[in-house]
């Protein structure tokens, strides 16, 4: 019999990283800001969190993340000359982030790790579940995700992962999970939880991607996590103490995604996301695939 837990509100994104993979471009400016078509890639995971109900968003971010409190404020100058000019469609555009949500910011301070972020989320989000999106993982909104994740743990309580298959010789780059398959065909309960193992280490060729509902047992045991892989607080330590202990905060599931996931953490995965989404979108869609395939067909070959 299916059990009633907290509802979830709360969504916290992580983004305090320097974004050195796309030096010189994030020297001074987010790498959350950096655009996917015409949105800023935090935008994006911000709509993901509205959109599965989850209204109150905490941002932990860190030196020189100014401009992600600016993108989701007011700018009354630029809605003024946009309103002055009759320019309607862009107004709405620019107003769109500022009404998105409750915002909130706190910065991490020191670079300790995932888990360390998390873990500053704790006075913000008290005694409840809560979610956690990660900003490099942007999840196509026809494909929901977040929902399912919170779902199940409304279900069974606890904590839940997200987990997507990918290549062996990629797992090194993830946190890998070993897991036994339950009654329902895209949950697991996960036996155990390793950050970026080797091949041979990895228990599965099942990734931990950029989506987790945790259950507020979390803080403590991050509170106690000694530094692991990388010197690094790491949260798949923590969630794996309290795999191999239920009673410190209940079981942790895992939702096998097949969706659609667009990895802008990576300089070639990030372009190939712009080229997804920009080919899909009703304005920009039409002209652009033309051009793209000619410039495959045509140009690519004469190089």
């Amino acid at each position: 019999m299916s059990q009633s837990h907290p509802r979830i509100s709360k969504a916290v994104i992580p983004a305090a990283g320097l974004g050195t993979r796309f030096l010189p471009a994030t020297k001074a400016t987010p790498k959350e800001m950096l655009p996917v078509v015409d949105k800023p890639a935090i935008q994006y995971v911000v709509e993901e969190a509205v959109a599965a109900g989850l209204d109150d968003v905490l941002m932990v971010t860190g030196r020189n993340k100014r401009p992600l409190e600016d993108h989701f404020d007011r700018n009354y100058e630029l809605e003024s000359a946009l309103e002055k000019k009759g320019d309607g469609e862009r107004l709405a555009k620019v107003q769109e982030s500022s009404d998105l949500a409750t915002m909130h910011y706190v910065r991490q301070g020191d670079p300790k790790g995932l888990g360390h972020a998390v873990l500053c989320a704790a006075p913000h989000v008290g005694d409840e579940p809560f979610a956690v999106l990660l900003g490099d993982d942007l999840i196509d909104p026809r494909d929901p995700l977040l929902q399912r994740m919170i779902e199940v743990q409304q279900e069974h309580g606890g904590s839940v992962v997200a987990l997507m298959e990918v290549a062996p010789e990629q797992i090194h780059l993830y946190g890998s999970a070993a897991f036994e398959a339950t009654s329902d065909a895209d949950v697991v309960r996960l036996s155990g939880l390793v950050e970026k193992p080797s091949r041979e280490e990895a228990p599965s060729h099942y990734a931990i991607i950029g989506r987790y509902v945790l259950d507020p047992a979390v803080f403590d045991v991050l509170s106690k996590t000694e530094p692991g892989r990388g010197g690094e607080i790491q949260l798949t330590d923590a969630l794996q103490q309290l795999a191999a202990d239920a009673t410190l905060g209940g079981p942790v599931h895992g939702v096998i995604f097949q969706g659609r996931r667009y990895d802008t953490g990576d300089r070639g995965d990030y372009l190939r996301a712009i080229v997804r989404l920009a080919c899909e979108r009703e304005d920009l869609g039409p002209d652009f695939r033309t051009w793209l395939q000619r410039f495959v067909t045509e140009e690519m070959q004469q190089r």
